[in-house]
């Protein structure tokens, strides 16, 4: 294991990606295991927040890696990435789904009343329940103390390998990453 998350998120998205399956992350009282993700490999990907270059809105995603990037998602939900890129590139993680392991309730309040398996069944709907806002926007991400803890799994989860979905730029990729029969995976539309 890396000594620190940044040197652990200071490589390629698409390699860090399936190693975040079944870590725990923590923020605001709430944590979830992480179920699903994608990689975005910053400029030369055109899905990519960054494929249009450096902007104030995703300036964290071209800076340090192990940092937290929160923007809107169709202008009402918050979803969150983590940061993840050798040095002097950008891209991120994309925390699609996960199961809420602790402070279910205060998830529940914040997503209303949906089915605990659906509580942060997709992006947005994962940023609501772990409480994510855009001035969480580069928060570190720390092993230990902070607002965005993670805990890294010890045993390395079953994973499928598949194309990234609800876009439609590079959307054939095989760039995202899920625990295979978990109910808490993002339903292809």
């Amino acid at each position: 294991m890396a000594n620190s998350l940044r040197d652990f998120f200071t490589r390629s998205a698409n390699l860090v990606a399936p190693e975040l399956l079944g870590a725990v992350l923590t923020h605001d009282g709430v944590s979830v295991r992480l179920t699903e993700v994608e990689a975005y490999l910053g400029v030369d990907d055109a899905a990519s927040h960054c494929a249009r270059g450096l902007t104030r809105s995703n300036a964290a995603m071209f800076g340090p890696p192990g940092r937290m990037y929160v923007y809107h998602s169709y202008g009402i939900h918050k979803a969150g990435n983590i940061v993840c890129h050798p040095e002097g590139g950008s891209g991120g993680i994309l925390l699609r789904a996960g199961e809420i392991i602790a402070g279910q309730t205060k998830a529940a309040d914040r997503r209303g009343p949906v089915p605990h398996h659906r509580l942060a069944s997709g992006p947005g709907n994962l940023g609501k329940a772990l409480g994510l806002e855009i001035s969480d926007n580069s928060q570190p991400v720390t092993f230990e103390q902070g607002d965005f803890q993670l805990q890294l799994p010890t045993t390395q989860p079953h994973i499928a390998i598949g194309p990234r979905i609800g876009i439609t730029k590079n959307a054939d990729s095989p760039l995202r990453f899920w625990i295979p029969g978990e109910p808490t995976v993002s339903r292809k539309r």
